[in-house]
């Protein structure tokens, strides 16, 4: 069933994973089915954080890009395109992502009017799991060229020699100033992995850290993303942390934070998260 408002509520991720589909033997719907979607509250990776619904530190989102959207046309021919679909991070809960694909799949036989009913269908169904409006669009296959591959930009971290190993375990300690005049930077890493909490997979992304304020060490900051490597944390979460380890260690003048993780399941998740209200561009990078 999808997720209500009477549902018990999980104390911990613990409890969460094994409510969720992730990591399990599952039966793909063939038939259109909302009921296998299922929500993962955020206050389950905020609360380590000290973060609070009412008094988020950051303004942002999660763009999803779903690769293997399928669907019927009034006369039976199938469809295919790529759904992009933006959750709000003051939503209540973000959207497991194994149940996305199993709910995406359940649409493959679906027959629907156009791609403006499917995305207002699959928007409604969305909200009703994160608790917020979603939007959704999809990008059917005669545009899909507007995806073609475009880097993450930003002076590479990645050129760095470390003076030590970074650790096993996240240290926000790492973190800090080189000190002297404020500099406007954007920063940029390819070598970031995390592991799911729930599979132990790994998740690997690119990095973006842009800022306004003195200037961050570099040497130190790559450290500590590196540092996320044995690190078992839902995407979302994870560019959480940085965000706030970044505004509480560096103290910038504005922060933005993003990450583009690479494709599982056909499906990308690029969270961002910022001290402002306008959005990053999110391109697609060469490995999603």
């Amino acid at each position: 069933m999808p997720h209500t408002e009477t549902e018990e509520k999980p104390s911990s991720l613990a409890e969460m994973a094994a409510r969720l589909p992730l990591g399990e033997v599952s039966e793909y719907p063939t038939t259109y089915d909302p009921g296998v979607l299922r929500a993962v509250p955020r206050a389950l990776g905020r609360a380590p954080l000290g973060l609070r619904a009412e008094a988020l530190p950051f303004t942002g989102a999660d763009l999803w890009r779903a690769w293997e959207v399928s669907w019927r046309g009034p006369g039976g021919k199938p469809a295919i395109g790529v759904a992009e679909l933006e959750v709000p991070a003051t939503s209540p809960a973000l959207i497991e992502s194994k149940s996305l694909k199993l709910y995406l799949g359940s649409l493959n036989n679906h027959r629907v009017s156009g791609v403006q009913v499917l995305a207002s269908l699959i928007a409604e169904d969305l909200a009703v799991i994160a608790g917020a409006p979603v939007g959704v669009r999809i990008i059917p296959a005669e545009a899909l060229h507007e995806l073609a591959p475009a880097p993450l930009e930003g002076l590479s971290l990645d050129v760095l020699e470390l003076a030590e190993a970074p650790p096993t375990d996240v240290d926000p300690a790492l973190l800090r100033l080189r000190g002297g005049a404020e500099v406007e930077q954007v920063l940029v890493s390819q070598l970031f992995r995390s592991l799911c909490p729930i599979t132990g997979q790994p998740d690997w992304a690119s990095v973006r850290v842009a800022y306004r304020g003195l200037e961050i060490a570099g040497e130190p900051l790559l450290r500590y993303l590196l540092s996320f490597r044995e690190h078992g944390g839902f995407h979302e979460a994870c560019v959480e942390q940085i965000f706030s380890d970044v505004l509480e260690r560096c103290a910038p003048r504005e922060l933005t934070v993003q990450a583009c993780f690479t494709r599982r399941g056909g499906i990308d998740i690029n969270p961002w998260r910022s001290t402002g209200e306008s959005p990053p561009r999110v391109p697609r990078p060469w490995r999603s």
